[in-house]
C-alpha cells in the first residue's frame, strides 16, 4: 500500500494544503489512518537505511547521514516509531540530550506524525536548549523575544522608533534583528551602524543582526560593520538551500567570518537561521517528500553550525502550504518539536499571511501552546503588523501577556539591564510599570 518509505511519511502527515498542492497527501482520513499505524509499526532503524533523498544526490542526507552518532542512537536502535513515541514522552530531560546526535530528522518527523498536540507540547518543554553570544538564552523559566522593528523603505529613524517602543516594553532579549527592505550593502552597514549605536550607547546585553543575504554580510564582514550575527534563510535538501543562493560550504565560510570578529561577550554563537514549512515545494526542489520531513531536514543543516537563533516562520508562507489556523496550529508546534528535539534553540514567528484562513485568535493559542511548550522565542513586531513584509504576527504586548500568563522572564542578563534602567520588574516576570501602559493594567 505504502512502496517507500518516502511515500509511507507523506501519507503519515496530518493534513495540510501544501502536500495537497504537492499531489501526495493521504487521499482520505482513512489513509492517513493506515500509514500512521504503520508508520508506527516501522523500526527506527529502517528509516535510518532509506534515506528519503539518496546520499549521492543531496548534500543535506550526506550531512544527516556522515554526522550520525550509532553510540548515542543505541538506546532506541531496537525500537519502532511507535515504541519511540512512548520512550520520549517517559524519558527524563538528561536521556533526550544524550539522544541528540543518534536522531536523524527523519526519525524525528516520523515519530511527530503520529503524535497529538499535547504529546509534542510535553516532550518538547523537557528538551532545553541554551545558547549565548551577549546573554543567555534558553534557560528554564525564560522566554526570549526578537524585537522587529522593520521598515517599508529602511528609514533609520523609523526602525530606531520601533526599537525603542519594544525595549521599553522588555523585547530584545533574542535579537534586535531588522529585515530590510533593500538587501544591499551600503543600506545594510547604515543599519548595523545604527543598530549598534543604539545598543552600544544604552549598553544594552544583547545582539543585532541585519537579515540580509549571507554574502552580503560577508561583504559587510569584509568593511569592518559591526556584525553579531549572520542570518540566513535555509532548506532541508541541496536544491532549496541553491535557490537560496547558499550552500553548507558558505555557511560555514560566514560562520567562520562571523566568529573571527570576537564579539560575543558570553559566547561565540553567530549564526542565525530560519526555516519555514513549504519552501522546498515553492522552489520545486521538495523531492516528492513532504513538506515537513523537509522542514525537519532543515534543522539538520542548522544544528551543524551551533547557531544561537533557529526559528520558523510558520504561517508566512501562505495558505496554499498551511491553509488555515488550525494547520498552522499544528505545524509551529511540530517546529518546534522537532528542533527542540534535535538539539536547536528553537523559536517560532507566530503568523499568517492575510489571505490564509487564520485570525488574531488563531496566534493567541498557538503562542500560549508554544509558551507552555518551553518555545526559546518569539517574534514581537510593532501592532502585531508588518508593514515591510505586510504580513501578520505578535506584537510586544503579546508578549508580555504570555511572559506574566506563564511566570517567564527575559534573558537573565536582560532582565537585569531592564531593572538597571527603570523599566523591568523580574519578579513580575520581567513586565515593564503598568503605569507606562495602560495596556497593561490588570496583567496580574
Amino acid at each position: 500500500m505504502f512502496p517507500d518509505l518516502r511515500t509511507l511519511l507523506a501519507r503519515a502527515s496530518p493534513l495540510r494544503s501544501g502536500d495537497q498542492l504537492a499531489g501526495i497527501a493521504a487521499g482520505s482520513a482513512a489513509e492517513r489512518a493506515a500509514a500512521q499505524y504503520a508508520l508506527a509499526d516501522l523500526p527506527l532503524a529502517a528509516i535510518l537505511n532509506q534515506p528519503p533523498i539518496p546520499y549521492e544526490n543531496d548534500e543535506v542526507t550526506r550531512l544527516i547521514l556522515d554526522g550520525h552518532d550509532p553510540g548515542s542512537f543505541a538506546p532506541v536502535a531496537a525500537m519502532t516509531v511507535g515504541a519511540f513515541r512512548e520512550f520520549l514522552l517517559a524519558a527524563e530531560p538528561a536521556a533526550l540530550v544524550a539522544l541528540r546526535p543518534g536522531l536523524t530528522p527523519e526519525m524525528v518527523a516520523a515519530v511527530s506524525k503520529i503524535m497529538r498536540l499535547q504529546d509534542l507540547i510535553a516532550v518538547a518543554a523537557k528538551c532545553r536548549v541554551t545558547t549565548r553570544f551577549r546573554n543567555t538564552i534558553g534557560l528554564p523559566g525564560r522566554l526570549s523575544v526578537r524585537l522587529q522593528p522593520n521598515h517599508p523603505v529602511d528609514d533609520p529613524r523609523g526602525v530606531a522608533a520601533s526599537t525603542l517602543d519594544g525595549l521599553l516594553l522588555g523585547a530584545g532579549d533574542a535579537v534586535i534583528g531588522v529585515n530590510p527592505a533593500t538587501d544591499s550593502v551600503e543600506n545594510t552597514v547604515l543599519l548595523l551602524e545604527m543598530l549598534d549605536q543604539v545598543r552600544s550607547r544604552y549598553e544594552i546585553p544583547t545582539q543585532t543582526c541585519v537579515l540580509a543575504h549571507v554574502t552580503t554580510t560577508l561583504r559587510c564582514i569584509e568593511r569592518r560593520a559591526p556584525v553579531d550575527l549572520v542570518f540566513q534563510s535555509i532548506g532541508g535538501t541541496e536544491a532549496v538551500n541553491r535557490s537560496f543562493g547558499v550552500s553548507l560550504a558558505l555557511l560555514a565560510e560566514a560562520q567562520d567570518a562571523a566568529q573571527s570578529l570576537k564579539r560575543g561577550t558570553v559566547g561565540q554563537d553567530v549564526m542565525y537561521f530560519e526555516t519555514g514549512q513549504g519552501s522546498a515545494l515553492s522552489a520545486n526542489a521538495h523531492h516528492g517528500v513532504d513538506q515537513q520531513t523537509i522542514e525537519a531536514r532543515a534543522y539538520a543543516v542548522a544544528r551543524a553550525f551551533s547557531p544561537l537563533l533557529v526559528n520558523s516562520v510558520v504561517g508566512f508562507i501562505g495558505p496554499e502550504y498551511l491553509y488555515d489556523g488550525k494547520q498552522i496550529t499544528r505545524a509551529g508546534l511540530e517546529d518546534h518539536f522537532c528542533g527542540k528535539l534535535l538539539g536547536l534553540p528553537m523559536g517560532v514567528d507566530v503568523c499568517y499571511t492575510n489571505h490564509a484562513e487564520a485570525d488574531q485568535d488563531d496566534m493567541d493559542g498557538l503562542l500560549t501552546l508554544l509558551g507552555v511548550a518551553g518555545v526559546t522565542y518569539v517574534m514581537d513586531v510593532p501592532g502585531a503588523d508588518d508593514v515591510m513584509l505586510s504580513y501578520q504576527s505578535t506584537s510586544f504586548h503579546d508578549a508580555l501577556y504570555v511572559r506574566a500568563a506563564l511566570g517567564l522572564k527575559p534573558a537573565p542578563e536582560f532582565c537585569a539591564w531592564l531593572e538597571r534602567m527603570g523599566i523591568g520588574d523580574p519578579a513580575a516576570g520581567g513586565r515593564i510599570p503598568d503605569g507606562l501602559s495602560p495596556a497593561l493594567i490588570g496583567l496580574g
